[in-house]
Formats: C-alpha cells, structure tokens, sequence
C-alpha cells in the first residue's frame, strides 16, 4: 500500500518571543529570552514570580466582541490559525468535509474555570456565565477554529499533558494517510499563567524558584538547572497532503515523514530514568518514516530544565542515532520561551521546521556549564545545517508517562 505523502503548507504562532512566526523565528537565532517578571496582582504571594508571557496580547489582534467569548486558551489559538491559514492559501481551495482540525491543549481553560469559581462564591450562582462551560472544554480552541474555517472533517483536541501539542500533529498525520482529510489544521496551545496552576507547579517542585534574572533561569541541559518556567501562547501547522497540496500550487515548508507515540507507564510525574519509552517513540517516527538515523542532523528536544528529563532525553537520543549522534545538532528553544506545556510541541514544530527551511538551528542559551551526565553537540549561538535531504526530530514529553516524536523532512 502506498502511504500518503504528507506536508506543511501554513505556519502561524503566538509566543513569548512575538505575536506571529516571524518575529517568533528571529528571536529564536538571536537567542532572545521572552521570560519576565510577572506583573498580576496575584504573583506576591507565589514562590515563583517569572513566566513567559505572550508578547502580543490576542486583544491587539482579535476582535473584542468574539475574545470576549473566548477563553485565553482559545484566543492564543485563533491567533495562531488565522496566521496559519493565511499562510497556506487554503481559502477557497478545499471542501469543508475534507478539511480537519486537531489542535490541543494540556491543561484547558483553567482561566475561565477559576473565574467563574470566584464569581460563584462572591456573588451567586446566577452571576456565573452562560458561556463558562463552551470557554473552558479542553475542546473549545480546535471547535472554535473549526467554527471560524468550517470545518467539517474530523475535529480532535488530544490531551496528552506537555506532548498534547506533538500528539495533535501526530494525529493530523493520521488522519491525512487514513484518507480522512486533505488538510488538517494542528497544533497546540496554553494559558495557565494563573495563580493556582503556577502554585501547584511550585509545590511539586517542578517550576525553577531562582530569583536571579529571569532571561537567565530556563537553562536546559545546564548543571544549575533548577525546574523549568512556564510559558504560555500557540503554534499552528497547516499539514496537507502532497498531492493536494502541488494540484493547488502551495508553497511546500518541509515534509513530514512519521510519527511515534507511547508512554512509560513508569510515573504520573517522573520521566523513566533510561528514557525507554521515549526512545521506543523516536524509533518508532524514524521506522514510519522511513528514516535512516544517519540523516537526523537537527532535534528540537523536549529538555525542559528539569534534572532528571534532561538526562533522559539525551541517552533516547544516543540510543536511537548510535554514533550519528555526534553529527546532530541538539537545541531546546525552551531556554527562550519557558514551558508551554500543551503549546510546547506544537511552538517546537514550528521551529523545527524552519530549522530545516532555513539550513539553520537556534542556540540554546543560559548554558553555562554542561551537565557532564549530557553528550550532545548543544550549540548556544545559531548553528547552520547541512544542505541536501535532512532530517529534524521534534520531541515532547508530559505527565503521565507521554512520548511523542515526529519527524520531519526538508522540502524537495
């Protein structure tokens, strides 16, 4: 049987580093750092006071009306699809019933919940919104794009903790070969920058407590790294598949060649110390897309500044390249962004596209002193990549035990 080709046609973002891919991606080869000082009134009471905030609030680009029926969540996603799909040309160029949506989130619209939980205990039953329950369903961002581009195809929001954005991408893949779509609008996003999550985050012992610079304390890979900083906002990829991507004349980003999922089922919180589960997911994305590891030259790790999820990411890699390791350039654009949880892997595919589009990787910065338990070649200024047909790795990781890898190919 012959598998579909598939491939990404449209790329559109929200970050801490800009409000749309572009400013994103130069930010990203400068080694910018987008964590800050967080400003809410609620950050004083809060061992952790630093986050990565969206550089451009979706109020400056949605109107105001249709935000306010959105939770932040949902806003960060709109941004993120509008820009996607203006990118990809799809407009006017793909039945409704062949188009999908698989966009997700870890965590959902805590925002709205916690809201509407205040509202109710200060002022009643009857002042808690109508609209709470369509704001806050994990569902909402993908049912909201899917409202806004009528799509009528098939229309997912996985939840799979920091891997539900990759998870996403994997299942557009699948809905693609699976001859369910033509086009599949994937991605993630996050808004947990809030009282409660961060506090819980902090009590588990999972976010960074430093207090020193915050440009300076997401620090992958780095042997002061104390936990990593959150970060909120959205990634989209328009995926098509080749076919219908050339027959409209689309302007084509990269391929994408497999993905693999599993989980460690090893702890709810704690990654499995030998990195098993995730190297049986990188293995499995290479096997799908039939990838010779000798041609993997770029990953954009999970590497979330955390001791042990670190380490463990860098013996998968070892045990899925061998020696070809020390020929693949290795980056965790976490260092700039912070942690966007749910949006992480989806901001990561982002990047590890244009990693191959442009031949160039992103640094990872704040790495000061390389945990010696880590044998990468970690760059911390932007490295160029070799011509010819590569190969990037896209990997994420969540709560649960969750792996999930993609793979992606240059654009021929």
């Amino acid at each position: 049987m012959t598998t579909t080709r598939v491939v990404v046609t449209g790329l559109g973002a929200t970050s801490p580093l800009g409000g749309d891919v572009k400013t994103t991606w130069d930010a990203l080869l400068a080694g910018t750092s987008g964590i800050r000082h967080l400003e809410d009134d609620w950050v004083d009471q809060l061992p952790v006071k630093i986050g990565g905030r969206v550089a451009v609030e979706p109020s400056e680009v949605l109107e105001r009306v249709k935000a306010r029926r959105l939770d932040r969540s949902s806003q960060f996603a709109m941004v993120a699809a509008d820009e996607a799909w203006a990118d990809s040309g799809l407009e006017g160029a793909i039945e409704p019933e062949r188009l999908a949506v698989s966009v997700a989130s870890g965590i959902g619209g805590v925002t709205t919940l916690l809201a509407n939980y205040d509202t109710l205990l200060e002022k009643g039953a009857r002042r808690v919104s109508p609209l709470a329950v369509p704001m806050l369903m994990p569902n909402a961002p993908a049912a909201n794009i899917s409202l806004k581009y009528g799509a009528r195809g098939a229309v997912h929001a996985p939840t799979s903790a920091c891997a539900s954005g990759n998870e996403a991408i994997a299942m557009a893949i699948d809905l693609i070969r699976l001859g369910r779509a033509d086009a599949v609008i994937a991605g993630g996003t996050e808004a947990a920058m809030h009282a409660l999550p961060m506090a819980a985050f902090a009590n588990m012992m999972a976010l960074s407590k430093n207090e020193g610079d915050p440009t300076t304390v997401s620090r992958p890979w780095d042997l002061a790294r104390d936990g990593f900083v959150l970060g909120e906002g959205s990634a989209v990829l328009i995926l098509e598949s080749e076919e219908h991507a050339r027959a409209r004349g689309a302007r084509i980003y990269a391929t994408v060649l497999g993905a693999g999922i599993s989980n460690d089922a090893h702890d709810i919180a704690q990654p499995d110390p030998e990195g098993r589960g995730g190297t049986r997911a990188i293995q499995m994305a290479l096997r799908e897309g039939d990838v010779d590891p000798a041609t993997v030259v770029h990953v954009n790790a999970h590497a979330t500044s955390t001791p042990k999820g670190d380490i463990a990411e860098g013996l998968m890699l070892h045990a899925v390249l061998g020696s070809h390791v020390d020929r693949c350039v290795v980056t965790s654009t976490k260092s700039m962004t912070g942690h966007l949880l749910g949006g992480a892997g989806a901001l990561e595919a982002v990047a590890t596209v244009l990693a191959l589009q442009h031949r160039m990787s992103p640094p990872t910065i704040n790495l000061d002193n390389k945990d010696p338990e880590v044998d990468l070649d970690i760059p911390t200024s932007a490295r160029e990549l070799p011509e010819g047909d590569i190969v990037g790795l896209n990997n994420s990781f969540g709560f649960g035990g969750a792996n999930v890898a993609v793979a992606f190919g240059s654009a021929s």
